[in-house]
């Protein structure tokens, strides 16, 4: 919105001060993605703080859309366990430390 700038606040012109939305949309969805990918890309690149470093060789994130974080995992024993027994953990973790981004699962697959 920068290339519409501000009513002034005591304006009194004749030109209306009203915007009509076709000329905001663009600019308000531009804002939009930008602050999703770099959540995402935010997201992603603290798996293996939050993991642990030995887990984090043998799994990554791949992606992370719609509030749904996607991790590639190695073998069928660590997917199991993962699964299982770490998902809460690592849910709560994330929750905590992005408390804006809304986590709503992680999923493993073997890969």
């Amino acid at each position: 919105m920068q290339d519409m700038p501000r009513t002034p606040k005591y304006y009194s012109g004749t030109k209306p001060t009203g915007r009509h939305i076709r000329d905001l949309i663009p600019s308000v969805l531009n804002k939009a993605s930008k602050s999703i990918e770099a959540q995402s890309e935010l997201i992603l690149g603290t798996w293996g703080e939050i993991v642990g470093e030995t887990i984090g060789e043998m799994c990554s994130a791949e992606s992370f859309v719609d509030g749904v974080l996607r991790v590639k995992v190695k073998h069928a024993t660590l997917h199991s366990l993962l699964k299982d027994t770490e998902k809460p953990r690592l849910l709560s973790e994330y929750k905590k430390r992005f408390p804006t981004v809304k986590i709503k699962n992680i999923v493993f697959f073997i890969g």
